[in-house]
Parts: structure tokens; C-alpha cells; sequence
């Protein structure tokens, strides 16, 4: 089981970002990720490098942070509206899932990752429900939807 420091010069999801100094497989590092440029050998010379790469990092991650926040802006200020059908004894049909919370945002132009919506369980009541949107490590929206419950009419 030979590994192989290598230091990373992009974000890899579950392995690090760049600047990172991580311990790999040695044939991840020596088939993968040398190859395709996304990291390279952590040897003396190439340690000299990695403050260069932790000030690319550090601006990633602001303009990220910017961009997250404006993000956040835009979901807070949306109210959207669901009908949930309900029959006798107002029992309802259906519920509001994140899916359909991911659908609502995409019409309103905010392209997110549906699994970014905060939601335990579907929503059933009718009502006011907050909902968190965590948009980075440190930003969260909080979305504000309204559930209204439609009678259906049976057809005898």
C-alpha cells in the first residue's frame, strides 16, 4: 500500500482544494491526478510554490462568498406558493418536497444544487414553512413557502 504526497492545484471534491498537501494512492497520484493536472508532487522545489497557490485559493473562496451572498439575497426575497389537494376530513394529497422546492427556484432563475435544500421531512401542512438552503460552508438562505390547501371536487 504505497501513498504519495502530492499537492493539490484545484478543489477536489473529497480530497481537498488547491494548496492542499494530501496523502494519495501512489497510482492515484501517479495515474490521475498528475496526469490530468490537477496535482503535482509535493517534492522541496515544488513546496515553494504552494503560497502562490494558497492566494489563488483565498480569492476563489472570496469571489465564492460574494457570489453565495447575492445568492441568498435573491432566495430570501422569493415567497413561492404550493397548493396541496385535500380531500374529506382535509387529509391532503401529496406533499412539497425538495424536488418540487428546487423546481420553483430553476423558474425563478436560481440554479442551485437540489440537495443544498435543508428539508427533513416533506412538507404536508398547509401554511408558512421555513426552509434553510445552505449555499456554502458559511451561507445559508432561509426561503420562506406558503402551502395552500385546494379542495378537490369528486365527480359522482
Amino acid at each position: 500500500m504505497a501513498n504519495a504526497q502530492v499537492i493539490l492545484k484545484e478543489k477536489i471534491e473529497g480530497l481537498g482544494a488547491e494548496a492542499d498537501v494530501v496523502k494519495v494512492r501512489a497510482g492515484y497520484a501517479r495515474n490521475f491526478l498528475i496526469p490530468q493536472g490537477k496535482a503535482y508532487e509535493a517534492s522541496k522545489s515544488n513546496l515553494r510554490h504552494v503560497e502562490a497557490l494558497k492566494t489563488e485559493r483565498a480569492r476563489r473562496e472570496g469571489e465564492e462568498l460574494i457570489v453565495a451572498q447575492e445568492l441568498a439575497t435573491k432566495i430570501s426575497k422569493l415567497k413561492p406558493k404550493f397548493v396541496l389537494s385535500t380531500g374529506q376530513g382535509g387529509k391532503a394529497f401529496g406533499s412539497v418536497t425538495s424536488i418540487d422546492i428546487h423546481k420553483e427556484l430553476e423558474a425563478a432563475g436560481i440554479e442551485i444544487d437540489r440537495h443544498s435544500i435543508q428539508l427533513d421531512k416533506p412538507i404536508k401542512k398547509s401554511g408558512k414553512t421555513e426552509v434553510e438552503i445552505k449555499l456554502n460552508a458559511q451561507v445559508t438562505a432561509t426561503l420562506t413557502i406558503s402551502v395552500d390547501a385546494g379542495d378537490v371536487t369528486e365527480e359522482v
